[in-house]
């Protein structure tokens, strides 16, 4: 159950804003239908609009520049790319006391997939294995250094305060020695010396949507950029079993390094978000707490 506010600085945004915001500056969608969509995000929030459009509106100041980021990337990736991604429709601006960029999108329809609960598990790994690799085979210049793309030791000073905060929090029950003993391992392992690649860099369950147990969608791509291929692993620890994340890896043709910081860093993300996130975002803080056993249990 939510208990607060997930960040600082929240905008406070309802049904009514969202209704000006459009009439305002996209008075061809004056008086479609506006509802609240019920998102586990942690840094948007989601208004249906009408039947086939959704407005994407950012909570926090941070998240303005991945709403300027995709209105300028999006249309430009989803060539490449077979798996569907957001088509933005309509870029706003700051208005009616609301400080910051927002889109208007494409409607995709689909629903997220659950850890434990997938259907098609193997299908889908081989999905996912196939959008990451469509998305490390773009060559497009310019491109931004995708967000935690970087050196795996960029993340240590976070995960580390993680991992004492989460000793101080024994209702979670997490091993943080054994943790810790994953992310002193994924320290140790090289970084990544090859060129960037491109990459979606948040594949999170709720930044996935299926349909028949199949990818029908990725969405969210605020953090994408370039950088450590690793960044692309996570789905095999927030979400798939581990028949289907073997058949992932094997997809992928990952080495040893690559996989080790992956897992690094799928686990860092994790520990960072549980106490972050315990009792404000449910949904967060259910995968964080899927990923931290599935990481500890694969050892």
């Amino acid at each position: 159950m939510s208990t607060g506010p997930m960040h600082r600085g929240m905008h406070p945004i309802d049904d009514d804003l969202v209704r000006r915001l459009v009439a305002g500056q996209f008075p061809q969608w004056a008086g479609l239908a506006v509802e609240r969509w019920p998102s586990g995000g942690t840094v948007n929030a989601m208004y249906r609009l009408g039947e086939d459009m959704v407005v994407r509106l950012p909570l926090v100041q941070g998240g303005a520049g991945d709403v300027s980021m995709e209105q300028r990337w999006l249309a430009r990736l989803a060539p490449y790319l077979s798996t569907r991604i957001p088509e933005v429709l309509g870029a706003g601006k700051p208005a009616l006391g609301y400080p910051w960029p927002w889109s208007v999108y494409r409607w995709l329809a689909g629903e997220h997939p659950e850890a434990g609960a997938l259907s098609e598990p193997v299908l889908l790994a081989k999905d996912l294995a196939g959008f990451v690799a469509a998305m490390r085979s773009i060559s497009l210049p310019g491109a931004p250094k995708a967000h935690r793309g970087g050196p795996v030791a960029s993340l240590d000073a976070d995960t580390q305060a993680a991992i004492k905060e989460l000793r101080g929090i024994p209702q979670e029950d997490v091993d943080c020695d054994a943790a810790a003993s994953v992310w002193e391992q994924t320290l140790r392992t090289p970084d990544w010396d090859g060129p960037p690649v491109w990459l979606h860099a948040d594949l999170m369950p709720g930044n996935l949507l299926i349909d028949g147990g199949r990818l029908a969608s990725v969405i969210d791509f605020g953090c994408m950029g370039v950088g450590d291929p690793a960044c692309d692993l996570f789905p095999a620890w927030n979400l798939l079993p581990d028949d289907a994340r073997q058949i992932f890896r094997e997809a992928l043709a990952v080495d040893d390094a690559t996989w080790i910081r992956g897992r690094g860093r799928t686990l860092s993300q994790a520990l960072i978000a549980l106490p972050y996130y315990r009792r404000t975002n449910p949904a967060m803080a259910h995968n964080a707490r899927h990923v931290i056993r599935a990481v500890l249990d694969e050892g």
